[in-house]
């Protein structure tokens, strides 16, 4: 007999060439507050920078949530000044029974009165950041925590090397990259805008700017801005207070107002009220890897 394969529909692969990720359910959309993703290369700062932003929106008077997207779960560590539950172990816990638990089970108030959550990941080479992204939100969908808030920060882990840690742009308003001033940097930085690109075409997230960080310099990310249409928002650089605040469980307004800290607190302030009245998005563009390898001079 001769038998005829089935004819396959293409599928649809509706943010960016090669993607696989489905739509986000429309009912899981964060849309009583204003939301900012911080991505960047990892060990470039990205929690030391979403923590201090927290803190200086809630000097500002905004009610804000931070939600750490990190395996390691240490995003709010200098809020809370310990290692809070994060949601996937909460929800284990319980079987997934979300009816059980209360908000104090997996929610911290941190310093500033910034509510503090730890989203969690799966076990090592299981499963999906995606997964634990759109559980977390659902979780505090379901007991109301995002109707009192008025700014929500996700602090995501690293390169965005799957769509599954790419998962909080499809809930964010700008995405905000964190680099500093050397290729490493930059070239992850370059996937980033990549992948905010590819979410663009189907929410609402914008490339929200640069925050250069860790750097006394910012001529390599300048060279880099010119070139895919980039700005740097905020600068902040390599001082020995930001690297101790950390290790002292402490967010920077916390820190002795020596001048140079004082002088990073306003720049946090300012960065945190640019974002709060709005900042026009950038388009961007991400290069090809050998543009960037030409571009910062290498052979």
């Amino acid at each position: 007999m001769n038998y005829q394969l089935p004819i396959r529909k293409p599928v649809p692969r509706p943010d960016g060439e090669g993607s696989v990720q489905v739509h986000l359910d429309p009912s899981m959309r964060i849309d009583t507050a204003k939301v900012f993703a911080v991505y960047g290369k990892g060990g470039i700062g990205k929690s030391t920078t979403s923590s201090n932003l927290s803190v200086a929106f809630a000097k500002l008077g905004k009610r804000v949530l931070q939600i750490g997207c990190d395996p390691k779960h240490d995003s709010t560590f200098t809020l809370t000044k310990r290692m809070i539950p994060t949601v996937i172990d909460v929800l284990e816990g319980v079987n997934f029974h979300t009816e059980e638990l209360r908000p104090d089970d997996f929610m911290v108030e941190g310093f500033g009165g910034v509510m503090c959550v730890e989203a969690g990941g799966p076990p090592a080479g299981t499963g999906c950041g995606g997964y634990v992204v759109g559980q977390t939100v659902k979780l505090l969908k379901e007991h109301h925590l995002l109707e009192d808030t008025d700014i929500v920060v996700f602090d995501v882990l690293g390169d965005v090397v799957c769509g599954g840690f790419a998962a909080p742009l499809q809930h964010a308003d700008r995405g905000l990259i964190v680099a500093a001033n050397d290729f490493d940097s930059i070239f992850a930085m370059n996937r980033i805008v990549g992948a905010i690109h590819a979410k663009a075409k189907n929410y609402g997230v914008r490339l929200g700017g640069v925050i250069a960080n860790r750097s006394a310099g910012v001529d390599q990310i300048e060279r880099y801005n010119d070139r895919a249409g980039l700005k740097t928002i905020a600068h902040f650089p390599d001082l020995d207070a930001i690297r101790r605040s950390r290790l002292k469980k402490q967010t920077l307004f916390e820190m002795d107002p020596t001048p140079e800290v004082v002088a990073v607190q306003e720049e946090y302030l300012r960065l945190a009220a640019s974002l709060i009245v709005g900042t026009d998005p950038f388009e961007g563009r991400p290069l090809k890897d050998r543009e960037i390898f030409d571009l910062l001079g290498y052979d």
